[in-house]
């Protein structure tokens, strides 16, 4: 384990400069550069100091818990397209990672639609990237136009239909996920 980087990483995490963390613990800015390095190694003491005033224990800084991913790549997409509805889903963030909202991209092909979503608990966001939709929410009709958003809860019968003779693409964002 690299506990100098460690420590770096929880100082810079802190927005601490070697300077004021040493100046918190009555250390010198040239024996945390030490550490950081992996120079020199703290005693336990020491270490516990640290870690108390960077705001963890030792349990957690060496905790062998991986790092959660928050950046997805594009190669990290999933694409589901759907013939029939004239509509290309895409999971911008994995959906078997159980979080609590879902943000998909739908693009919908003129006189597409998305699949129409029985009422459910939660919430869903819209905003449209390009083109117009229509929102259809309990049978009642909303346009949304290209800059445009829509926010609703999700007690309704709810879908999307592309009218118009351009393409739409939408980020949607639902909570609980539903995709």
């Amino acid at each position: 384990m690299d506990i100098g980087t460690k420590i770096r990483s929880l100082r810079l995490g802190n927005n601490l400069t070697q300077e004021e963390l040493a100046g918190r613990l009555d250390l010198t800015k040239g024996y945390i550069s030490q550490l950081e390095n992996n120079l020199t190694s703290p005693s336990l003491q020491t270490l516990f100091s640290i870690l108390e005033v960077l705001g963890t224990d030792i349990h957690e800084f060496f905790s062998k818990e991986e790092e959660l991913t928050v950046i997805y790549k594009k190669e990290d997409f999933k694409n589901d397209k759907n013939e029939d509805l004239k509509h290309m889903i895409t999971q911008i963030v994995p959906n078997d990672l159980q979080y609590e909202m879902e943000p998909v991209i739908i693009e919908l092909e003129p006189g597409g639609q998305s699949v129409m979503h029985d009422p459910h608990p939660g919430e869903e966001f819209g905003y449209i990237l390009e083109g117009q939709v229509t929102l259809v929410l309990n049978k009642k009709r909303y346009a949304v136009r290209k800059g445009e958003a829509f926010y609703y809860l999700a007690k309704k019968e709810h879908y999307l239909i592309n009218n118009s003779q351009q393409y739409a693409k939408v980020l949607w964002i639902s909570t609980p996920p539903t995709f």
